[in-house]
């Protein structure tokens, strides 16, 4: 019998084995008697916390987008601005630091990316199906994706004492469409070089949009 957890507790365990399944062997592999097996619980308990299988998934894109945030969080505190840096060039250094931050998580997790637009993808096809309540997952993610880049934007704006020209609302976005290609694009080819370019060149495209 598994022992007694607090709530919270068996909710993070739960979840933990529910990422190892679906990131190793994807989203249609994730089904309650499996997860419980793996976990260490019985199937009541799973379903007590996560009553079906699209609040699993849900909270899954949740959990994987604040962890990859926290990452790049983690790389924007160590930042040290250079003396003498402000303005625009300070930005640009503040964006960077965060944005590359991503990476090492990034290419350390490439079955957990994959999982992100798994999740994202179902999601769409339930939508199409008809069932608008597991189509939510993706709105919600991307809604978890919008708040958390927007927080990192106008951090960056404020410590370089800079402003943005364009809304921020606008900027997240685009942000995140170039990230989500990026990175997919990444998944196929795997060339690294090519995709830190990349983040260098989106870095310097975000920055004309602020004064």
């Amino acid at each position: 019998m598994a022992k007694n957890l607090p709530a919270d507790e068996r909710r993070g365990q739960i979840l933990a084995a529910a990422m190892t399944i679906a990131a190793e062997r994807g989203v249609d592999a994730l089904t309650m008697r499996p997860l419980a097996a793996a976990a260490g619980v019985s199937p009541g308990i799973v379903h007590y916390h996560f009553h079906d299988k699209d609040t699993l998934l849900t909270h899954l894109g949740q959990t994987q987008i604040l962890q990859v945030n926290d990452g790049m969080q983690l790389a924007f505190e160590q930042y040290t601005e250079p003396a003498g840096l402000t303005g625009i060039p300070a930005l640009e250094d503040l964006l960077r630091a965060g944005i590359r931050g991503l990476w090492p998580i990034i290419e350390a997790t490439p079955n957990h990316q994959l999982l992100t637009y798994e999740i994202t993808a179902h999601a769409l096809r339930q939508r199409s199906a008809g069932n608008m309540t597991a189509g939510e997952i993706a709105q919600q993610q991307y809604r978890t994706m919008d708040a958390e880049t927007l927080a990192f934007l106008d951090l960056c704006a404020s410590r370089a004492g800079t402003a943005w020209d364009t809304p921020v609302e606008q900027i997240a976005r685009f942000v995140l469409t170039c990230m989500n290609g990026l990175v997919l694009r990444w998944l196929v080819d795997r060339d690294s070089d090519a995709a830190l370019t990349a983040l260098d060149d989106l870095v310097q495209i975000i920055a004309t949009k602020a004064r």
